[in-house]
């Protein structure tokens, strides 16, 4: 896969133009680890009783059917993040997971209790930063070392 590497908008501001192309599938790779594994770690610690989990939503006002869609797509989509597989579908689908937990677990304006609010106000613009990552992934694609690279050289 080739990358465009936009150039830096001043010839002083270059030289990292040069690293970043140069290193593009390897950060990719570290990139994606880094963001799949937040999931798999959380998803792992629910998929083994998702109905104690679910039992959690109708509080944050949401369907407790939606906890044995999201639990599994949490922990499956964030495997498949790490390897790179079916990576712009997944980070669609990781989106709109992060959005929907996001607003429903972390609206941190609806806390009164200073030191609660301020952690749900970190915990939702941690949320926000990773969906700007993910928007990044999809933009760029998996890169070289992934199973989606794999897959289009086999096809």
């Amino acid at each position: 896969m080739t990358f465009s590497t936009e150039k830096s908008s001043l010839p002083a501001l270059s030289h990292a133009d040069a690293l970043a192309a140069n290193t593009a599938d390897f950060l990719l790779l570290v990139g994606r680890i880094l963001l799949g594994w937040i999931f798999v770690r959380s998803g792992y610690g629910k998929i083994f009783d998702i109905g104690a989990y679910a039992g959690t939503f109708p509080v944050r006002g949401l369907p407790p059917i939606l906890a044995y869609v999201s639990v599994p797509l949490e922990f499956v989509g964030g495997i498949a993040i790490i390897l790179g597989l079916a990576t712009r579908y997944f980070v669609i689908s990781m989106v709109a997971f992060m959005l929907v937990a996001t607003f429903s677990s972390h609206a941190y304006w609806t806390f009164t209790d200073a030191n609660v609010r301020r952690v749900q106000d970190s915990s939702f613009y941690k949320n926000m930063a990773m969906i700007g990552g993910f928007l990044f992934l999809f933009v760029s694609g998996s890169g070289r070392f992934s199973a989606d690279h794999w897959l289009r050289r086999r096809g």
